[in-house]
């Protein structure tokens, strides 16, 4: 398609937008008493109307049941994770078996590391790419470091190439082929935060799985984002958090994926909880640990109706609309965005550059050459909600659930104004 720059071509593209009509189920701040234009769905997800009302029914259920709540009503809290499950596992491409929800990101890759980090011999080095989302390196350097291995020696880190901001799967297949033999694990972001690239999960994956070691993805950027199929790529585990894409809320309750070839792996090691008991036995309080034969075995404690909620209300739009419909729409609205931008840097003699390859999900990061905080500060101040990385990139992410055209647009509008002011 052949992208225009005025608002009559963006306001035609929001009526032929199938999924126009989702954008009222969303909450949206206001600044000076108009909706911002929201771009940091990769930091925090919008609330959907719906959220309220879905915890409410817990507080109403604990205010007239109080224990009780968890095996009366409705929605019994102790089997409410149920109904979430299946839809889940779709958009991550897993079995429900595989899939569950649980604890927080950082605190899942942890509880997963304890069973796919198993150092032995030769082959105790991880594998990461560069500069890694701060966490990620924090929990992987302190991994080594509890298994007595110095992180300079034993993290092997894949840098962009040269003059590159984007990382080239051969780099990571070339190196997983020849260091193979000592490494563990692999541990990737699926999405990389700073410039949105996504990575060929499938093809390091593979190649991983070809050299005999356990392969992990993050996949903060990436669930609700990219299409995703963790059973067929075989990979041994992922972990995610939900208050991005899925829109659960800050802080929200966080999701793990096991493969099932090691959900029957009786003698795997395993933090254990009472929590990833057999739902038959759970409440029967027998001494010794009887998992779940499904990667509810990795659950720990007493799961939060409180937090799985706010999830539930925005999966069940998930559902409804299908991750491929959401897919098509981010394609067509970034694409629109990086017509924007581009237009907007020729109009005014700007130079921008945007550092996220063609393989991208929603977000776009803009390197900002010879323009400093006080454009993004502009930008703030009239509206457009974004999100600044030093020394000056803004990302910007149009999540296609509540994203329109003509915000596309007017934010076109804002950012020729501010850098022609």
């Amino acid at each position: 398609m052949k992208f225009e720059y005025n608002h009559e071509f963006a306001a035609q593209l929001d009526r032929d937008d199938a999924l126009s009509e989702y954008r009222s189920q969303f909450l949206f701040p206001k600044h000076k008493g108009k909706e911002v234009i929201y771009f940091t769905g990769n930091s925090l997800g919008l609330q959907p109307k719906t959220a309220k009302n879905h915890v409410s029914n817990i507080m109403e259920s604990w205010q007239e049941r109080g224990v009780d709540g968890f095996f009366e009503g409705d929605q019994p809290w102790w089997t409410y994770q149920d109904q979430i499950i299946p839809p889940l596992a779709r958009i991550v491409g897993g079995k429900p078996t595989e899939v569950t929800i649980m604890n927080t990101l950082t605190v899942n890759l942890h509880l997963l590391m304890v069973s796919f980090y198993r150092p032995q011999g030769k082959r105790f080095k991880i594998l990461c790419e560069e500069k890694a989302f701060p966490s990620d390196q924090y929990m992987l350097k302190s991994q080594l470091r509890f298994h007595g291995y110095n992180p300079e020696q034993a993290l092997i880190e894949i840098p962009k190439q040269d003059g590159s901001h984007c990382w080239a799967t051969q780099d990571f297949i070339e190196t997983i082929a020849r260091d193979g033999d000592e490494i563990a694990l692999i541990l990737l972001g699926g999405v990389n935060y700073y410039n949105g690239q996504v990575l060929d999960m499938e093809a390091i994956t593979k190649a991983g799985k070809r050299a005999g070691c356990m392969v992990g993805w993050d996949l903060a950027h990436a669930v609700g984002n990219v299409a995703l199929q963790l059973h067929d790529w075989e990979v041994d585990f992922a972990a995610w958090c939900s208050y991005k894409y899925l829109n659960s809320g800050p802080g929200g309750i966080a999701g793990a994926f096991i493969h099932e070839d090691h959900l029957t792996n009786q003698p795997i090691s395993r933090f254990e909880g009472w929590w990833g008991n057999r739902k038959e036995t759970r409440f029967l309080m027998r001494p010794d640990f009887e998992p779940s034969l499904s990667a509810d075995a990795w659950q720990l404690s007493t799961q939060s109706p409180l937090l799985l909620a706010p999830l539930w209300a925005s999966i069940k739009l998930f559902d409804k609309v299908g991750l491929d419909a959401l897919i098509e729409k981010r394609k067509r609205i970034t694409a629109y965005l990086d017509f924007i931008l581009q237009t907007t840097a020729l109009a005014t003699g700007r130079n921008f550059e945007i550092i996220t390859p063609e393989d991208r999900g929603c977000q776009l990061s803009v390197l900002l050459h010879g323009e400093g905080r006080a454009l993004f500060e502009y930008l703030t101040d009239q509206g457009v909600l974004a999100d600044w990385r030093e020394p000056n990139v803004i990302r910007l992410a149009p999540a296609p659930f509540y994203s329109s055209f003509s915000d596309m647009y007017r934010f076109g509008e804002i950012l020729k104004s501010g850098l022609q002011g």
